[in-house]
């Protein structure tokens, strides 16, 4: 396929850590494209929970199966992130109710910024809607291994428990 029909779409978050439901996200969308890319954003505003290159890590080993997935990270505006990947697509996940008026303000900004970028909302699936980082990140010291992997992916919970016990929780 010529590289200018490639469709290419942008599937941006924070990550911190990938969930379940990030993980349908990635799936699904990997379906509706020739190429996916997972771009774990840096906002120095924000608190993480695990390291820009540990995310990497982690979103890298659970997509590492996808054929036409690839993990980059970017600083700055998500839609010049888009650009430099050469796609016009960013897809969104977003969960009944509690994602959609911020995911519509955002997307309308992302719209003046580009008009060229679509935004591709795919909604969560039901068994994820309401799995969060957050509600990971508040859970993680107190269910078991196999409580959390209702909620995010095997390969994360050996990094969250030593993330924890780093932390002395």
């Amino acid at each position: 396929m010529e590289a200018s029909n490639i469709r290419v779409a942008v599937y941006t978050g924070s990550f911190d850590p990938i969930t379940l439901g990030h993980l349908d996200v990635i799936r699904r969308a990997s379906r509706l494209v020739d190429r996916l890319v997972v771009g774990i954003g840096l906002n120095v505003e924000k608190t993480s929970f695990f390291s820009h290159a540990e995310r990497v890590d982690l979103v890298s080993s659970v997509v590492a199966d996808f054929d036409n997935v690839e993990v980059r990270t970017f600083d700055g505006l998500a839609v010049d992130f888009v650009r430099k990947c050469n796609a016009r697509v960013m897809i969104r996940g977003v969960r009944p109710l509690t994602d959609i008026a911020a995911e519509f303000t955002m997307m309308m900004a992302n719209r003046q910024l580009d008009a060229e970028i679509e935004t591709v909302f795919l909604m969560a699936d039901e068994r994820f809607a309401h799995v969060s980082s957050s509600l990971i990140k508040q859970i993680a010291h107190l269910a078991s291994d196999e409580k959390l992997a209702k909620f995010v992916p095997a390969q994360v919970i050996p990094s969250l428990r030593a993330k924890i016990e780093s932390a002395g929780a």
